[in-house]
């Protein structure tokens, strides 16, 4: 640098040719000593510094790059030309391909670029890769501006290359965003279906792990083909039709439930939306090929939860099954294919764990529907065996009933009583079929065995039942022998009321008869102290003496009610420490007895006393106001 300031070329000159004694291959040492040539303007010791470096080192590009640089820059064409021949022998990167390329296209800007494509075909002929393509095909519609030939190039590199490099995500949509520049966008909506096709991205069954799998393909170009697939929705919606954009959003949601059922198989409410989402798609498409729908349902039907203790995670798994047999019954009429997948279903349930009334019940009556009873029956008889619930005898004996089967029905009431003698609704039903048969006896029959059974779970219903049988019946003793059972075994308000307000009825002994219930349910209520009950029975007592009672007797039961008054008393928690008074109402009944009478009498005098101590007060102001007056005088 010093004997370059001074001028001293060729004393500069021998000091680079003893470093380059001491360091001939070093790179940077042969590029300082040629741009000292090329500052001084010394071209033809340059060019020979240049030629000695690339012959030295023809593997160090940039060494190359400042050869035909300074080449050009001198106008040199030929020799430039010269040189990248040289370089281009020693088979170099893309990017010196790319620069003899450029520099063609410069030099012969405004005729044909001949040389320039020539140098493309040889750069993709020495690399024969989807990369190279890629950059020809770039060159073609950028620099070279030739649309047909960038075309050509994007499909000789589909057609001509390798499949491992042809089918690469990145190659379809370089196509395609030709294709949509160029405003082709069906070519380009071509590549885009013909690409998810290929590489199977809108395949239901396939999932992205799998294609990896197979296909041995790296992440990188995995991430690629999830761009190619977010490219397409893009198009779709900026080109597409309805339809088309419809059936983006239908494969991109199909591939997201995909990946949710592969995550959790036993996510069934992912399922369920999946099967629904082809369902509506088959509907909407008027499509006759229910394949898709039925292999979406095959594959959710697969995932048997993995334990059959915890009857909760087989509640959600039936209903796949159901909604399976509906969609084929429905939508397909397929009522055979319906049976089979019910029967199916009863097949993997684990009866002996648990088992589930409505699945039999659904597989009977498609049986029912398909007009085959027999095999209804059979189903049905099966599931009372292994099942045995109420609904499913409920469905039976509706079915029969609708058959007109009456010995059936009797037949499974029977059996119905038999497993559950204690419900009070399978007895009553039994009674209102007889009945309704106008088998009176049959029906009392039965009511009477009813009313027996030493456990029922809702009694009053059927005592109530048996009781309004006997008034319809016009049995006014049966009905009073009923009532005097009952209250010998319960006492409840709401029975003598009952007693009494039948007595006072057409068919009861009348009022007389309803005074002496009422009299003697009132004495039993007050010697248990049960003054709320005591309270109901008055008003009821009451309305029926405004119905069909006198003046008098009205009178008389309103002297029987009660005074609510307002008390006060101490809380007590669980541990029975106080947390203070508070107020409540009671009641207080006339005829009480001394009790009542103690209390009214304290009552009273303290009334007394209250007015007594307002009217000494009054005195004694009367007195002060006298003396004032005495002082004034």
């Amino acid at each position: 640098k010093l004997e370059e300031e001074h001028k001293e070329f060729e004393r500069a000159r021998s000091i680079f040719e003893r470093a380059l004694e001491v360091e001939p291959r070093s790179g940077e040492l042969w590029l300082r000593y040629a741009e000292f040539e090329m500052r001084n303007e010394f071209i033809n010791h340059a060019r020979n510094v240049l030629d000695r470096a690339v012959q030295l080192l023809p593997r160090v590009d940039f060494l190359w790059y400042k050869y035909v640089y300074m080449e050009e820059l001198v106008r040199d064409i030929p020799k430039c030309r010269a040189v990248f021949e040289r370089w281009m022998k020693w088979m170099p990167d893309d990017n010196a391909w790319l620069a003899y390329a450029r520099f063609e296209t410069r030099v012969g800007a405004g005729a044909p670029l001949d040389r320039a494509e020539a140098v493309m075909r040889r750069y993709v002929n020495v690399y024969p890769s989807a990369k190279a393509f890629l950059k020809f095909s770039k060159w073609a519609e950028y620099e070279a501006k030739n649309i047909d030939l960038a075309r050509t190039i994007l499909e000789a590199c589909l057609s001509e290359l390798e499949p491992e490099e042809s089918r690469q995500a990145r190659v379809f949509q370089r196509f395609a965003s030709f294709e949509e520049r160029q405003g082709e966008y069906e070519r380009a909506r071509v590549i885009y279906k013909h690409a998810i096709k290929l590489l199977r991205l809108g395949d239901i069954q396939i999932n992205a792990k799998q294609v990896e799998e197979e296909e041995d393909i790296s992440e990188w170009e995995v991430e690629r083909r999830k761009e190619l697939y977010k490219a397409y929705l893009s198009f779709e919606k900026k080109y597409g039709d309805r339809q088309g954009i419809e059936q983006v959003l239908l494969t991109k949601q199909r591939r997201e439930y995909n990946e949710r059922v592969e995550r959790d198989p036993h996510d069934y409410d992912a399922w369920f939306e999946f099967a629904k989402l082809e369902e509506e798609n088959y509907s909407a498409t008027n499509n006759n090929d229910p394949s898709v729908v039925r292999d979406v349902y095959e594959r959710a039907v697969a995932q048997v939860p993995p334990t059959t203790s915890n009857k909760e995670h087989w509640k959600r798994y039936i209903y796949l099954w159901i909604y399976y047999a509906t969609y084929e019954e429905l939508t397909n009429n397929d009522l055979e294919r319906a049976a089979e997948i019910y029967q199916t279903c009863l097949n993997i349930i684990p009866h002996k764990e648990f088992s589930f009334a409505k699945i039999w019940i659904y597989a009977a009556k498609v049986h029912v529907r398909m007009k085959n009873l027999t095999v209804a029956r059979k189903i049905l008889g099966r599931a009372i065996g292994l099942c045995g619930k109420e609904k499913i005898f409920q469905e039976y004996i509706a079915l029969e009933l609708s058959l007109g089967e009456i010995d059936r029905c009797r037949a499974l009431y029977n059996n119905y009583l038999k497993t559950m003698p204690q419900n009070c609704g399978a007895w009553t039903k039994y009674a209102e079929l007889e009945k309704s048969l106008g088998e009176t006896d049959r029906c009392r029959a039965i009511l009477e065995l009813a009313i027996s059974q030493p456990s029922l779970d809702m009694p009053e219903v059927l005592w109530k039942t048996y009781i309004d049988f006997e008034i319809d019946e016009g049995e006014g003793d049966h009905a009073r022998r009923l009532y005097e059972r009952l209250l010998e075994r319960t006492s409840h308000v709401k029975v003598w009321i009952s007693y009494a307000q039948f007595e006072a009825s057409e068919i009861g002994m009348g009022m007389k008869k309803t005074r002496e219930v009422m009299e003697k349910a009132y004495d039993l209520l007050k010697e248990d102290g049960l003054k709320d009950e005591r309270v109901l029975l008055l008003d009821a007592w009451r309305v029926l003496e405004q119905q069909k009672g006198d003046a008098e007797s009205v009178t008389k039961v309103e002297k029987k009610l009660p005074r609510r008054i307002k008390r006060k008393r101490m809380r007590k928690d669980d541990q029975g420490n106080d947390l203070g008074w508070e107020e409540y109402f009671d009641y207080q009944f006339p005829d009480d007895g001394d009790q009542g009478a103690s209390n009214l009498k304290i009552l009273e005098m303290a009334a007394k006393w209250k007015r007594q101590r307002q009217d000494d007060d009054s005195d004694d102001d009367d007195d002060d106001s006298d003396d004032d007056d005495d002082m004034e005088e």
